[in-house]
C-alpha cells in the first residue's frame, strides 16, 4: 500500500530537471554539441532541448540512446 505521497508533482519536476542536468552536464564534460548527441542518439534537436530543461518525460529508449551516446550507464542519469 502507498503511504501518504504529496498530491502536487512538484517531485517529478524537480526530478526531470535533475536529469536533464546530468545529461547537460556529462554532455559538457565530454565536449559534444547539443547536435552530436541529438544526430548520434537518432533523436530530434527539440527533444534534447526538453530533455536537458527537464521540460517532459523521456522514454527510457531515448535515455538509453542518450546514454551510449555520453559514453555510460543510464542508471548514471537516473541516479
Amino acid at each position: 500500500m502507498l503511504r501518504d505521497l504529496p498530491d502536487d508533482d512538484d517531485w517529478l519536476v524537480q526530478d526531470r530537471r535533475a536529469i536533464g542536468d546530468r545529461i547537460r552536464i556529462a554532455r559538457l564534460h565530454r565536449n559534444l554539441t547539443q547536435e552530436r548527441v541529438y544526430l548520434a542518439a537518432g533523436i530530434s534537436r527539440a527533444t534534447l532541448q526538453k530533455i536537458e530543461a527537464g521540460t517532459t518525460d523521456a522514454r527510457i529508449s531515448t535515455l538509453l540512446r542518450i546514454a551510449r551516446v555520453l559514453g555510460m550507464h543510464v542508471v548514471d542519469l537516473l541516479r
